[in-house]
């Protein structure tokens, strides 16, 4: 069977930061928390706990020693200040809060205590865990959660800055005037084609009307036919040379001669503008779950460092 959630996850509440490995060291303090002891045994036993997390990701590294004091060093620090607040937690908070760990792993009573006991853990320790981290819990809704709040501006803010995650990319409308090349001309070809662009791109940026230049001087019959209109594309969707050049035009733009390995051409970008993409609409809940994690977790990180500036911690 696999190994079951034994706990409600603390998002962001204490970070692992793996490096060398844990020794054990003799039984003794490892620091002291406002006058409340750490021993070296707890301190062991937190590097064991990290360790066996971290091989449950299949991860290879090992558990700084000193990794795992600070997480204590947090612990003891979040302890005390539910005993300050008198944060509670209810027997029916833990009894539901187990109920749905047995739901969300499909285990019946018995066969979650079994699950327990393969991980060396009773029943009535279980308990004691799972009341221990909803009172952390209630906690850090109380001091952090509760204090977050993510504006509309800011929702709107981050789709604007991430508008390709909802599948907006932008569009090009453009015309070229196209030489066609003789790959066998070699550099004559090369030297006649430029010397014909050059003198066509003068004419364009004179003013002519772009589109019977095109009919006039393309030397490739649809470019001509149709005044050299490219229609609506993506940059991914053109020759590399031709994308890379619309991605650095304005609109009313027109290119110096570009070179691709069908020939030579001259482009006018007409207009760029976005796809449609996702609404906003349709992704504003999941846009307000990723900023309410991060201002949780900033706020998180801000509330522990205030508790380390407000309390004596010695570490031995």
């Amino acid at each position: 069977m696999a190994k079951i959630l034994i706990g409600i996850t603390l998002l962001a509440l204490l970070a692992l930061h793996p490096s060398v490995s844990c020794a054990q060291t003799i039984d003794g303090i490892a620091a002291t928390v406002n006058e409340e002891l750490i021993t070296t045994l707890e301190l062991d036993k937190e590097c064991l706990q990290l360790q066996k997390e971290l091989e449950r990701l299949s991860s290879p590294e090992k558990v700084d020693r000193k990794e795992a004091l600070n997480r204590l060093v947090d612990k003891k620090l979040i302890d005390q200040k539910i005993r300050e607040l008198d944060v509670k937690v209810g027997e029916d908070e833990v009894r539901s809060a187990i109920e749905d760990v047995k739901k969300q792993n499909n285990l019946t009573q018995e066969a979650l205590v079994a699950a327990l006991a393969g991980q060396g853990l009773g029943y009535e320790a279980y308990k004691t865990q799972m009341k221990e981290q909803l009172e952390r819990l209630k906690l850090m809704s109380q001091e952090v959660r509760g204090k977050v709040q993510v504006s509309e501006r800011e929702m709107r803010d981050y789709y604007d800055q991430n508008r390709a995650k909802y599948g907006v990319e932008e569009q090009f409308r453009a015309r070229h005037i196209f030489f066609k090349m003789d790959k066998k001309g070699g550099a004559e070809e090369l030297a006649r084609t430029e010397a014909l662009a050059n003198r066509v791109l003068k004419e364009a940026r004179e003013g002519k009307d772009f589109a019977e230049l095109a009919r006039k001087y393309s030397t490739d019959a649809a470019a001509a036919k149709d005044g050299g209109d490219l229609g609506t594309f993506r940059k991914a969707d053109m020759l590399p040379e031709i994308g890379e050049t619309v991605a650095g035009m304005k609109n009313g733009d027109i290119s110096a001669p570009v070179l691709s390995p069908a020939g030579m051409h001259i482009i006018k970008l007409e207009e760029r503008s976005p796809s449609a993409g996702k609404p906003f609409d349709e992704v504003k809940g999941a846009i307000e779950d990723i900023l309410y994690k991060k201002k949780t977790d900033d706020r998180f990180n801000q509330w522990v460092k205030e508790l380390h500036t407000s309390a004596v911690i010695d570490i031995k």
